[in-house]
């Protein structure tokens, strides 16, 4: 998750976060050449004198001008649509989790695994125990396994609402009436923090998102105790 005076993004916990890394490292790469080139061109013209023939006409400086930024483009587009096409693979997920947004809770449903959901509430600032985050807990986390292509479905009962967790990528709006999904594969364990991105009313920044991805074999222990409770 991220902590005080971070400049940088969350670590990546997912392919997709690492592909949407590394394209940022690569545009911003483009933007700072860009930002060098066109203060140098603004020194060259404050200090060139006017009356320099090569300032006033030069054949040569409209066509770099013309042909370079269709180059930073296309270097720019291409993996930009190539990242957008891997957001949108759903490619036969292991769990199919649906997310609804209420205000101001979210509820999870594992309907094609086993018969059961749950709502997940944030835990008051007063409930908190020892080494717990201030408005990012939930009482029920959204429990995954690792290494496990996961489709989220998620909508919403009111109002817009957006499930969001930044360090697996994944930011999809919640609407009533409109069913969206997101995919992703988990690679490592941990616990993994987001929150609704919406301005959704009063409680916006009150409704977390908890993502916890454990192996395999503790993800079937914790459906069968869940169940158990319920």
């Amino acid at each position: 998750m991220a902590h005080p005076s971070q400049l940088g993004f969350q670590d990546a916990a997912s392919p997709l976060m690492e592909e949407l890394l590394h394209f940022h490292d690569h545009a911003l790469m483009i933007v700072i050449l860009i930002s060098a080139m066109v203060l140098y061109i603004i020194v060259a013209m404050v200090t060139a004198k006017l009356t320099d023939k090569l300032v006033l006409d030069s054949q040569e400086i409209e066509v770099i001008w013309t042909v370079l930024p269709a180059i930073i483009l296309i270097l720019i587009a291409l993996p930009s649509l190539r990242i957008l096409y891997l957001m949108d693979e759903i490619n036969d997920p292991h769990l199919t989790i649906k997310a609804l947004g209420h205000q101001w809770y979210w509820s999870y449903e594992y309907t094609d695994y086993q018969d059961l959901g749950f709502d997940s509430y944030m835990i008051p600032t007063q409930d908190l125990t020892p080494g717990q985050f201030r408005l990012l807990e939930a009482d029920h986390r959204m429990v995954i396994p690792v290494e496990s292509p996961i489709r989220v479905l998620i909508s919403a009962e009111d109002v817009l609402h957006s499930w969001a967790v930044p360090s697996l990528g994944v930011k999809v709006d919640a609407v009533p009436g409109r069913l969206n999904q997101a995919t992703f594969i988990v690679s490592r364990p941990g616990v993994f923090y987001g929150q609704c991105s919406e301005i959704c009313g009063a409680n916006h920044s009150f409704m977390p998102v908890v993502v916890e991805a454990v192996p395999l074999d503790h993800f079937e222990d914790w459906s069968s105790l869940m169940i158990e409770d319920a």
